[in-house]
């Protein structure tokens, strides 16, 4: 069963953000997709569990989009 959390992002500014974002993080074992919004400064991610998370949040750290939430 799969998990959509949303993220607020607030250093997304342009859609290349959102694609650096999908790049970094959609190849993470257990992310199934990647969606963004520069509009709402949000990514919403499809995992295969909560657990998956963790890995996410440390992964937009390092690439310097860290999320507010």
């Amino acid at each position: 069963m799969s998990t959509h959390v949303t993220l607020n992002i607030p250093a997304i500014s342009c859609g290349h953000c959102v694609m650096t974002i999908k790049r970094e993080t959609e190849e993470l074992p257990g992310v199934l997709a990647v969606e963004g919004s520069p509009q709402a400064k949000t990514a919403t991610f499809t995992l295969e569990s909560e657990a998956v998370l963790a890995e996410v949040k440390k992964t937009l750290i390092e690439i310097g989009y860290p999320p507010a939430n």
